[in-house]
C-alpha cells in the first residue's frame, strides 16, 4: 500500500491559552508545562463536513487526481455533524466522488485503524485507490469547565488518498473494551419508558491513567510492529505520533532512544484533534519536504476503547 497524496484543514479561529484563563482557572505556564500546547483551533461557524472536504480535496490535489478516480472512502470520527447519514456519504457528494462511503470510530486511533482496513481492501482486489479522511471536533464533546481536559482538544481534519503499490506496510491494532479511564455519553433521548438520569457533562478522562496507558502501549506496540516486520528501531526515519500530549511523546522517544529529530511535532499549535492529529502531521511534514522515497515511517495512536494502533509504513514518493 502507497501513499499518493496528504492533505490537512483546520478551522480558521485559533484559541490561545490566554483565553482560557478567561473562564477556567489555569494559566498559560499551567497549560504549557503539563501539556506543550500553546494554542489550538477551534470550530465556530465551520462544520466537520467541510474540515473533512477540504482536506479530502487537498489530499486529492496533492495525488494529481480527482474524486472521480477514488473507489472507496472511509472517515474516521468521534463525532461527525450528523449521527445519520455518515460523515463519509456526505463528504462523498461533497467532493463529487460517486463510490462506497463508510465511517468508522477507533477514537484517536481511528487514522491507523483506517489505514489498516484500507490495506486489507486493496489488498483483496475491492479497490484500487481508496481515500481515508479522519475529520474531528472536539470542541462538541469537551467539558468546558474541566481545566485538566479541555485545554488539550483542537478541530481539525486529515486525508490520504492511498493505492494499492508495492510498499512496506504492517499495522499493530488492539483494543480491550475498557471504557472506565476515557469515555463520553451520548444523550439518552426522550423515550417515556426509561428512567432518565443526570446526563453527562462532556468528556471524561482520567489524565494520569491514560498517560500511563499511552506510553506504555506506544512503546510497546512501535517496538511489537517493528519485530513483525523484522526493521530495527533505528533504521526508523521518520515517528508520527498521535499529538495528544508532548510529555507523552518525549517519554515514548526516551523510552525508544531516538533522537528528537525524527519525532516531529505540531501538538504545541494544534492541540489533541483525535483521529486527526496523525494526518495532519503527515501532511504539514509532506508539504515541507520531510520525506523521501525510501524513508521509514512508523506512527503510534491510542484512544478511547481503549484502543491502540501501530504501524510501519515505507513513503513511496519523490
Amino acid at each position: 500500500m502507497r501513499i499518493l497524496g496528504t492533505g490537512s484543514a483546520v478551522p480558521a479561529f485559533t484559541l490561545e491559552n490566554e483565553r482560557l484563563t478567561e473562564f477556567l482557572d489555569t494559566s498559560d505556564e499551567w497549560i504549557r508545562t503539563r501539556t506543550g500546547i500553546c494554542s489550538r483551533q477551534i470550530m465556530t461557524d465551520e462544520t466537520v463536513l467541510q474540515l473533512g472536504a477540504q482536506a479530502a480535496r487537498n489530499a486529492l490535489e496533492n495525488a494529481g487526481l480527482t474524486a472521480a478516480d477514488v473507489d472507496y472512502i472511509l472517515c474516521s470520527t468521534v463525532q461527525a455533524d450528523t449521527v445519520t447519514p455518515s460523515l463519509a456519504c456526505l463528504l462523498q457528494k461533497e467532493i463529487g466522488a460517486s463510490c462506497p462511503a463508510v465511517d468508522i470510530n477507533g477514537a484517536c486511533s481511528g487514522f491507523v485503524y483506517a489505514l489498516d482496513l484500507a490495506d486489507a481492501y486493496l489488498k483483496a482486489g475491492k479497490a484500487k485507490r481508496m481515500l481515508v479522511v479522519c475529520a474531528e471536533s472536539m470542541s462538541r464533546i469537551a467539558n468546558w469547565t474541566d481545566r485538566s481536559t479541555c485545554v488539550l482538544f483542537g478541530d481539525g481534519a486529515g486525508a490520504v488518498v492511498l493505492d494499492g503499490g508495492e510498499a512496506r506496510f504492517r499495522a499493530n491494532l488492539t483494543s480491550d473494551g475498557n471504557a472506565t479511564p476515557l469515555y463520553f455519553n451520548v444523550h439518552s433521548g426522550n423515550s417515556p419508558f426509561i428512567e432518565h438520569g443526570e446526563e453527562m457533562q462532556g468528556l471524561y478522562m482520567d489524565g494520569p491513567e491514560i498517560y500511563k496507558f499511552a506510553v506504555s502501549h506506544a512503546f510497546s506496540g512501535l517496538k511489537e510492529v517493528a519485530e513483525d516486520e523484522d526493521v530495527a528501531i533505528d533504521e526508523i526515519d521518520h515517528f508520527l505520533l498521535h499529538q495528544a500530549n508532548k510529555r507523552i511523546i518525549d517519554a515514548v522517544r526516551t523510552r525508544l532512544k531516538q533522537p528528537e529529530e525524527k519525532f516531529p511535532t505540531n501538538v504545541a499549535v494544534r492541540g489533541n484533534t483525535s483521529s486527526a492529529s496523525i494526518p495532519i502531521l503527515l501532511d504539514e511534514e509532506n508539504r515541507k519536504g520531510r520525506f523521501h522515497r525510501g524513508d521509514l515511517l512508523a506512527m503510534s495512536a491510542f484512544g478511547a476503547g481503549l484502543t491502540t494502533g501501530a504501524c510501519i509504513l515505507e513513503w513511496t514518493r519523490e
